[in-house]
C-alpha cells in the first residue's frame, strides 16, 4: 500500500505562483494530480511516468509543470500565471498498472488527502 502525503496548497491571486509537493512511502509506475470543485467530478490535471514523460490537460498546458524526483519518490507541480478557475482541491495519485492509461481516476490505486488551492480574481 503506497500512501501519498501532500503539501503546499494554499490562497494566491490571479498570475500568481504555487507549488505542490507528493511523497510517496514507495515506487509507482506513474503519479499525477488532479482536482475537484464542489459538485463536479474529479478531474485529471497532469501526470508523469516512471520514465519522466509528462502529459497534461489542456488548460493547464504551458502554465503547470509536473516533475519527480524517483530518488524521493516525490512528485512536484508547479503552477503558474494562476487563474482563479484553478481553484479547486488538488489531489496526489499514484499507480502501477499500464503506464500508458494516465488521465481517469480508475487508473491510480492511491490517493493522498487533497490539498486546497484557491485562487483569487
Amino acid at each position: 500500500q503506497v500512501q501519498l502525503v501532500e503539501s503546499g496548497g494554499g490562497s494566491v491571486q490571479a498570475g500568481g505562483s504555487l507549488r505542490l509537493s507528493c511523497a510517496a512511502s514507495g515506487r509507482a509506475l506513474k503519479m499525477g494530480w488532479f482536482r475537484q470543485v464542489p459538485g463536479k467530478e474529479r478531474e485529471f490535471a497532469a501526470a508523469i511516468r516512471w520514465t519522466g514523460t509528462t502529459y497534461y490537460v489542456g488548460s493547464v498546458k504551458g502554465r503547470f509543470a509536473i516533475s519527480r524526483d524517483n530518488a524521493k519518490n516525490t512528485i512536484y507541480l508547479q503552477m503558474n500565471n494562476l487563474k482563479p478557475e484553478d481553484t479547486a482541491v488538488y489531489y496526489c495519485a499514484a499507480g502501477s498498472r499500464s503506464e500508458w492509461m494516465l488521465t481517469r481516476v480508475s487508473d491510480y490505486d492511491h490517493w493522498g488527502q487533497g490539498t486546497q488551492v484557491t485562487v483569487s480574481s
